[in-house]
């Protein structure tokens, strides 16, 4: 179908990045790398948190700790490389290292496409059938979802990045983009792409399209559900709930959907790159911040863990103290 891979000459690609000034790229620096920390440190807060605490060991806040090391994944396959780039005069890749990058960079973000169908289906439950939540969603079926979404995003990134790397590429090796993301590598081929375009069309159709409409469903049975409750509190709390996550959904698939469902006729690489921040670093970012840190459950959490290192590092400084006397 392809030609073989030696015939390509380019054996290292050129990332660009966002400026070529070196004042600009120590500003963005500092503005990233806050950003890639603020994203891992909160992820992996969340992560502690559901781990330490066994209030919430639920479905619910397992799904979000799964999220939060997807999140923690896929954000660092691009942004650590980015700021060394940022600091770095030289801009290289290996052409194994793109390689490598399309697919982990692919593979986390399907797997996260089909991992909030998960969380939906997860509320769906939680909201439609409350008395049998427990019995429908037990740790079996959990762990079940979560190794499924893993194993199909990973295999579905290696048909995506496999398409790519095997095209030809004769030079130039300059991708116009902070890391090998799949369309604008592809754009540097020296053949007619057509058929990969069609096949990544296809691919997101399935993937983005088919897991969008999962959750529309279970959000439009959600809906219906809630409209039911009586209670005002009780209609606005899982309004919240549910408005938590489609925020999240939108910031995730909104984006996704135009950069790889558009011909490479529509290709822009500096809107193309202002536009995969949203689902590479704002929504990882985001994540914490709006499904997370303003749910009750885990303040609680963080609150009772900070007492706890609080009160077991007076007993040892009182243990301490009374040892040296």
């Amino acid at each position: 179908m392809f030609p073989a891979s030696n015939h390509s000459s380019v054996t290292e690609f050129i990332l660009l990045g966002f400026s070529s000034d070196p004042s600009s790229n120590r500003i963005l620096f500092i503005i990233f790398l806050l950003l890639y920390l603020c994203s891992v440190l909160g992820n992996g807060l969340i992560t502690i948190l559901i781990c330490l605490d066994s209030h919430l060991h639920t479905p619910m806040y397992f799904f979000l700790s799964i999220l939060s090391v997807l999140d923690m994944g896929y954000i660092s396959t691009t942004m650590p490389q980015m700021l060394v780039h940022l600091l770095s005069s030289s801009k290289l890749i290996s052409f194994a290292g793109c390689w490598l990058q399309m697919y982990t960079f692919s593979a986390f973000s399907l797997t996260e496409a089909m991992f909030f169908v998960v969380m939906a289906y997860d509320r769906y439950v939680a909201i439609c059938f409350p008395l049998r939540y427990m019995l429908i969603l037990n740790w079996d079926l959990c762990v079940w979802l979560v190794v499924g979404t893993w194993i199909s995003g990973f295999f579905f990134s290696l048909v995506h990045t496999i398409f790519t790397m095997k095209l030809p590429f004769c030079g130039p090796n300059i991708v116009n983009h902070y890391f090998c993301e799949g369309p604008s590598v592809r754009s540097l081929s020296c053949m007619d792409t057509h058929l990969i375009e069609m096949v990544d069309f296809v691919l997101s159709i399935f993937m983005a399209l088919g897991s969008l409409s999962l959750i529309l469903a279970s959000y439009v049975r959600i809906t219906m559900a809630i409209l039911k409750i009586k209670s005002t509190q009780g209609r606005y709390k899982a309004f919240s709930t549910c408005a938590s996550h489609l925020i999240v959904v939108t910031l995730f698939y909104a984006p996704a959907i135009y950069i790889y469902m558009r011909p490479n006729s529509n290709y822009s690489p500096e809107r193309d790159k202002q536009i995969s921040l949203f689902y590479n670093v704002f929504t990882a970012l985001f994540n914490p911040v709006v499904y997370s840190f303003r749910n009750k459950d885990i303040k609680a959490a963080f609150i009772k863990i900070v007492m706890r290192n609080r009160q077991a590092r007076s007993i040892y400084f009182c243990w301490a103290w009374d040892l040296c006397l």
